[in-house]
């Protein structure tokens, strides 16, 4: 598992990796979570916040007194799973302490309320109120949004207006909110305005931190997914040279997007990052989108592409046109 790689992109693929395998991971999940160094054991309550297994409770409710707050909000989200279950009242409450929690880290607070309000209006009524007067005020602004739900409604962003915003006038702040905005609007706001997005993004990404680098490529990863759900092809120049750029594992809305509208030009790029990777689950999914372009181009062995790749990886051909 590469969990704790200190290559923030290794740590996502590790993630939907354990996320695929699903119960089975759970142990060596749980293991991680509690010994793990910092960024591990947050991949690995990502992993089984995912995964939903009761089993990873325990650890996530001791974990959310973790003094790192990065840990401890992902435990909650952990916790947040299982509020309706069976042990949901033992949940409720240890969130609620930590909701109430002056000394506790804002961030953390606000996962902990944000994660209660999943509970019918009168169960948290109590809670909102007494948060009210809190003297944090963005705990304070949380409760009183949450307590009239009128005034959410009002506050909540249109995501195709968040999209709209983005491609023609500038990018935000934060490239969480524009990664939910283009997933939830990207298969309704024009094609040009996804190729926008991607544009300014991969501009935004070369001049960014390495972390915040990897927030900006998921938001290019969704608009690329976007554009190949609707069958286009207006952005695939930036898939290919991505691959072709990219010494670091892709978000895998990238691989998905080559399956659904790569075309020939693409194979050898495909190839090539085949044989950088040595991670089984992108090899598998590079594999994937090599023969879903074979097929749909309809491309034999005789074809120019098909040649120069086997020329000059006969064992990548091999291994990706078999099967």
């Amino acid at each position: 598992m590469n969990l704790s790689a200190d290559n923030a992109l290794a740590r996502e693929a590790a993630v939907a990796r354990l996320t695929v395998i699903g119960a089975r991971a759970v142990e060596r999940l749980i293991v991680a979570a509690e010994s793990a160094a910092p960024g591990g054991r947050v991949a690995a309550f990502r992993a089984l916040e995912a995964i939903a297994d009761p089993r990873a409770l325990d650890v996530a409710i001791h974990a959310t007194d973790a003094a790192d707050s990065s840990i401890a909000a992902a435990a909650i989200g952990v916790a947040r799973m299982f509020i309706r279950g069976p042990r949901g009242a033992s949940v409720v409450d240890a969130l609620t302490g930590i909701a109430l929690a002056r000394n506790r880290p804002e961030s953390v607070r606000l996962a902990a309320l944000r994660s209660l309000m999943d509970l019918e209006r009168p169960t948290i009524a109590p809670l909102l109120a007494a948060l009210a007067s809190d003297p944090n005020a963005a705990i304070q602004r949380e409760a009183a949004l949450q307590s009239d739900p009128r005034d959410r409604a009002a506050q909540i962003i249109d995501p195709i207006d968040e999209v709209m915003r983005a491609a023609e006038h500038k990018l935000p702040d934060d490239a969480s909110a524009l990664h939910a905005a283009v997933v939830s609007a990207g298969d309704t706001v024009a094609l040009p305005a996804l190729l926008s997005i991607i544009v300014r993004v991969r501009e935004r990404e070369a001049s960014d931190t390495p972390p915040r680098r990897m927030a900006w490529m998921r938001v290019r990863a969704s608009a690329h997914a976007a554009l190949a759900r609707r069958g286009s092809r207006i952005a695939i120049y930036d898939l290919r040279e991505s691959l072709d750029s990219s010494s670091d594992l892709l978000p895998v809305e990238f691989l998905s997007a080559l399956s659904l509208v790569g075309d020939a030009s693409c194979l050898e790029a495909i190839a090539a990052a085949y044989t950088r990777s040595n991670e089984t689950w992108c090899r598998d999914h590079l594999t994937d989108a090599f023969r879903a372009i074979v097929a749909r181009e309809k491309l034999t062995r005789r074809h120019a592409v098909l040649k120069r790749i086997a020329k000059r990886w006969p064992s990548v051909i091999s291994a990706m046109a078999n099967g």
